[in-house]
């Protein structure tokens, strides 16, 4: 028997086989799940291209979590194919280029605001497209990363997920209540599009390897899938409001 078994869940966020969302998309299928996939825009074709490479065939839906008509459809459709959801992974972010790098007062609002959207307020929007599917309780889960510290060229998307981070402790304060809990995974770094796109993005990979207890391959992102698919399970039934991290222990490590 798997994790999933009998589960369904829904998965943002895939749009190649590097995505964090693929890794976890491939093993919720491995361990039981019936998942959907979620793409927006231009992104759309590339996650449906993509959902081919999966170990089993899935339905792709379009979501632009910045449209309240999507995700209106979204849930609509959710609730004619599938009549109830159990899970659903965020794997949602964005941010302008211009704040992204080292130039942190140079950010405008109309830039920032863009990043907070799509990266910490677009948590709330696939609770409202799924949490009332939740009929017998599940699980929201988003990835993060670490939002305690200042990084070298993150800069406003190191603010997004510290808004990410509240939004989920509030979520879990919110849906608790009907036994829907909310986490996320603070991932290390692993090369996905979305990392490529940071500048000085390869100033992480010189030396997470080397500072973490465990080690760090940023070209695996097999231990971030699996604690993740185990968070959408009911092995975590009593794990709310938390962030865990899975990074080969960097986070703990100082100087």
């Amino acid at each position: 028997m798997g994790l999933l078994d009998g589960k369904k869940i829904l998965i943002t966020g895939v749009l190649t086989d590097a995505s964090l969302a693929f890794g976890v998309a491939r093993i919720a299928q491995e361990q039981g799940a019936e998942i959907a996939l979620t793409g927006a825009g231009r992104g759309l074709r590339l996650t449906e291209r993509t959902a081919r490479k999966l170990p089993e065939p899935c339905e792709v839906y379009e979501l632009d979590v910045t449209e309240p008509a999507q995700v209106d459809a979204l849930r609509d459709t959710l609730t004619s194919t599938w009549g109830r959801v159990d899970g659903a992974l965020h794997s949602i972010g964005f941010a302008p280029e211009a704040i992204l790098g080292d130039d942190f007062m140079g950010g405008t609002w109309d830039d920032v605001k863009v990043a907070l959207e799509i990266s910490a307020y677009s948590l709330k929007v696939l609770a409202e497209a799924t949490a009332p599917l939740m009929t017998n309780g599940g699980s929201i889960v988003g990835l993060t990363f670490d939002a305690t510290v200042a990084w070298p060229a993150y800069n406003w998307m190191g603010v997004a997920k510290a808004a990410l981070e509240s939004t989920n402790r509030y979520l879990a304060r919110a849906l608790g209540p009907q036994d829907i809990r909310c986490n996320l995974i603070a991932a290390g770094p692993i090369r996905t599009i979305a990392a490529k796109s940071i500048p000085g993005f390869a100033a992480f990979e010189e030396v997470w390897d080397e500072k973490s207890p465990l080690g760090w391959d940023v070209n695996d992102s097999t231990a971030v899938a699996e604690s993740t698919v185990a968070l959408l399970s009911d092995w975590f039934r009593g794990t709310t409001g938390s962030i865990i991290h899975v990074d080969g222990g960097y986070h703990s490590i100082g100087a």
